[in-house]
């Protein structure tokens, strides 16, 4: 049974029955759903700020997944990072020390992959951060593991001239009996002519005037000079691998520009040309285009005794002969 309303005429004063007008109908209906349009916003409101849909939870799971997933893939790239470092670490300490190879520099080796912008198209997102992070790692492992790979195909190449190389680098002492000849090492020593504290950049053997000089490694002739000043006469090797050696204060030369010469053979004869005081060979390693200590390199032909005697005796502070 319909709900019937009454109202009270204050002019006949007696209760009426409510005719209800076409708009007051359209009025009714139109605030009930207007409260109810009202009540279905607020239930969404509060359900999609405090609870989660059934798609929102499965997006949410995948987000964590995701999250783990990078985590993990971070830890493995640690580990990664942990066995690159060794092998570098070996290549630069074992294996190139092993074929005199200068180490490969860290500034190299950390040498960044791509620019600012080589990213950017990982921006805009909420994990933008932890994602450019990953890349990041996996480019600079990438250009670390390209290197190393460089690293290794030079290292091959030295290990099949292992045999020149060793034939090449200087290795024996220039002169016969040449432990008893040494009279000034590799340092500051006296000048003989000018009396002052100089650096003195090789090893003088005293010798007789005619003494045999002989080419330490493998090589060819850079520069055969005869010059009567400096260094006088003088013969400059070229071995490779980034040796070089000096024989200076010659009396005769043996050899000739651009000739390849084999280690022990007679390159020159001792002399006292130049800036000398005395018949001495003045002899210089160069490595690398720096001038080093060539008692270092006197290991080919000498008993242990032998060579702990030349070191000391070169190591003495005194008077050079040039």
């Amino acid at each position: 049974m319909a709900k019937v309303d009454y109202q009270f005429n204050t002019k006949t004063l007696s209760v009426e029955k409510v005719r209800e007008t076409i708009w007051d109908k359209i009025k009714k209906i139109l605030r009930i759903a207007l409260a109810g349009f009202v009540f279905s916003v607020i239930v969404l409101i509060i359900g999609y700020t405090f609870f989660n849909s059934p798609r929102e939870q499965m997006l949410n799971r995948e987000i964590e997944q995701y999250e783990l997933q990078y985590e993990i893939l971070n830890d493995r790239l640690d580990r990664l990072a942990n066995v690159l470092e060794d092998i570098q670490h070996r290549d630069d300490k074992i294996y190139r020390v092993i074929f005199e190879a200068d180490p490969i520099p860290r500034s190299v080796r950390e040498a960044g992959y791509g620019g600012a912008d080589h990213y950017i198209d990982l921006e805009g997102y909420d994990n933008t951060q932890l994602i450019k992070e990953v890349h990041q790692r996996v480019d600079k492992l990438a250009r670390q593991l390209y290197v190393q790979s460089k690293s290794y195909d030079e290292v091959f190449e030295m290990a099949k001239n292992k045999a020149d190389m060793l034939a090449s680098i200087p290795a024996i002492i220039p002169v016969e009996r040449g432990i008893e000849r040494v009279i000034s090492g590799f340092g500051y020593r006296i000048h003989p002519i000018y009396k002052t504290l100089r650096m003195h950049t090789g090893v003088d053997f005293a010798a007789p005037t005619g003494t045999p000089v002989y080419a330490t490694g493998n090589g060819v002739v850079k520069k055969a000079s005869r010059n009567r000043h400096g260094y006088g006469i003088m013969v400059r090797i070229d071995h490779g691998y980034g040796y070089e050696t000096l024989y200076a204060h010659l009396s005769k030369l043996n050899v000739k520009n651009g000739q390849q010469v084999q280690r022990g053979e007679v390159i020159g004869f001792v002399g006292s040309t130049g800036i000398s005081t005395a018949p001495h060979l003045h002899y210089e390693i160069i490595r690398n285009n720096k001038k080093v200590d060539p008692v270092s390199y006197f290991y080919n032909d000498l008993t242990p005794e032998e060579f702990e005697y030349i070191i000391e005796k070169a190591s003495r502070v005194n008077q050079s002969l040039s």
